[in-house]
């Protein structure tokens, strides 16, 4: 049983020392960054993005009439 579980730790260890699971830890930390910038983007620029779909759903005109230039 012991055995088993020495090998288990050691082929564990080889896992995470392993350059796949270094990729998988960069990707994930790009990742990471990526998201942390887009919702401080969204949180800084809420109210212009709210005022642009305000400003395109005033130009939608739903009775079916001609087009309406914004």
């Amino acid at each position: 049983m012991l055995d088993k579980l020495v090998v288990f730790v050691l082929s564990l260890k080889a896992k995470l020392s392993s350059e796949r699971a270094q990729d998988v830890v960069e990707y994930a930390l790009i990742t990471g960054g990526i998201a942390l910038v887009l919702v401080v983007a969204i949180l800084l620029f809420t109210a212009n993005i709210t005022g642009v779909f305000e400003f395109l759903a005033g130009c939608i005109d739903f009775t079916g009439g001609p087009p309406i230039s914004c």
